[in-house]
C-alpha cells in the first residue's frame, strides 16, 4: 500500500516525524541498471522504530516477501542457462531502523510507563480523595461552609496534579539516567503534553466520584476503566491491527494520544509543531469530561 512517492530526505523525515509512513522503500539512482546487469541491487528499508515490535514486524514481512521475489528472480536467470550458476542475488536488503537502531524494547516501552503512571496516580487518587469525604460523613460539614463546588474540586485535585508531575520528573530521569532511553525533545514539550493529559485522568477521576459511594467502589470503577485504556492505547498491541471498531473507539482514549507524545519526544525529538493535534486532541476531551464531572458533582450535591 504505497501512500508516497518521497523527492527528498525532507520530506522523508517530516512523514516519519509525523506518523504518516511506518516505513519507506529507498531505492538508489542505479538500482534498475544493476538490476538488470545481474549484480547485486541494494535498496535500502528505513523503519519507523519508536514502535521497536511493530519495526520488527515491518522488518520482517518486508524481509519474506522480497527474499521470496529474489529466489523467483534467480529462477527466471537460471532456467535459460540450463546449468546451476554461481549468481550474487538480484537485491540486496539493507535494514536502517530510524530513532532506535538497535530496536531495544525498553527505549519503547519506558516512555510509556510515564504515561501509564500519570493516569493511574491522577486518576486513581482523584477519585479516592472526593469518595472518602462523603464515606467518613465529612461531606456535609463541607456543605454548609461557604466554599464552592469549584474550589472544592479545584483543592482536590491541584495536589495530585502536582503529585503527577513530580511522577514524571522522576520517572524520567529514571529512564535517561536508569535505562539509557534518549530524550532527544524538549522538556517543556513534555511537561505541555503532561498537563493536557491530566485534563483526561483529573477529570475521569472526579466522573467515577460521582458514581461511587465508596472507595472499594471508586477502586473498582478505575481499575474497570485504566485496563482497556491500556489495552487500546497502542503501546502494548498496534493499533492498525486492531478491529475497525476498536480502531474508532481508541480516538476516544486520550492515552492513546499521551503515548505519541511521549514516545516522540523521547525518540524523535519532536515538537509542538509536530504534537500539536495530539495535544488539541487531550485538551479537547478532558475539557469535556472536567465539565461533565463538574455538572454531575454539582447535581448531586444538589
Amino acid at each position: 500500500n504505497i501512500k508516497y512517492y518521497i523527492e527528498s530526505p525532507e520530506q522523508l523525515r517530516d512523514l516519519i516525524n509525523r506518523n504518516e509512513v511506518a516505513f519507506v522503500l529507498h531505492l538508489p539512482w542505479d538500482f534498475t541498471k544493476k538490476f538488470k546487469s545481474g549484480h547485486a541491487a541494494p535498496i535500502q528499508l528505513i523503519t519507523d522504530a519508536t514502535d521497536s515490535n511493530a519495526a520488527l514486524i515491518v522488518n520482517r514481512y518486508a524481509g519474506s516477501i522480497l527474499d521470496g521475489y529474489t529466489q523467483e528472480i534467480m529462477q527466471q536467470r537460471l532456467r535459460p542457462l540450463g546449468i546451476k550458476v554461481k549468481m550474487d542475488p538480484p537485491v540486496d536488503l539493507q535494514y536502517r531502523a530510524k530513532f532506535n537502531p538497535n530496536l531495544l524494547s525498553r527505549w519503547t516501552f519506558v516512555p510509556g510507563v510515564i504515561a501509564m503512571v500519570v493516569m493511574l496516580v491522577s486518576l486513581m487518587l482523584t477519585a479516592l480523595a472526593v469518595v472518602r469525604e462523603r464515606e467518613i460523613g465529612t461531606m456535609e460539614q463541607i456543605l454548609v461552609t461557604p466554599i464552592r463546588p469549584v474550589e472544592f474540586l479545584l483543592g482536590k485535585t491541584i495536589p495530585f496534579v502536582l503529585i503527577s508531575l513530580a511522577e514524571v520528573a522522576m520517572v524520567t530521569l529514571v529512564a535517561v539516567v536508569w535505562f539509557e532511553v534518549p530524550l532527544r525533545g524538549q522538556l517543556y514539550v513534555l511537561f505541555l503534553g503532561t498537563v493536557s493529559f491530566l485534563f483526561n485522568s483529573v477529570g475521569l477521576g472526579l466522573l467515577i466520584s460521582t458514581a461511587s459511594s465508596t472507595q472499594q467502589q471508586a477502586m473498582m470503577a478505575g481499575t474497570f476503566i485504566l485496563t482497556p485504556a491500556i489495552m487500546l492505547s497502542g503501546l502494548i498491541f498496534p493499533i492498525q491491527n486492531m478491529p475497525v471498531f476498536f480502531q474508532y473507539l481508541t480516538y476516544l482514549n486520550p492515552l492513546r494520544y499521551f503515548i505519541i507524545v511521549v514516545q516522540d519526544v523521547f525518540l524523535k525529538g519532536a515538537g509542538l509543531g509536530i504534537l500539536w493535534p495530539q495535544m488539541a486532541a487531550m485538551v479537547g476531551l478532558g475539557t469535556a469530561m472536567l465539565t461533565l464531572s463538574a455538572l454531575r458533582f454539582k447535581r448531586r450535591l444538589a
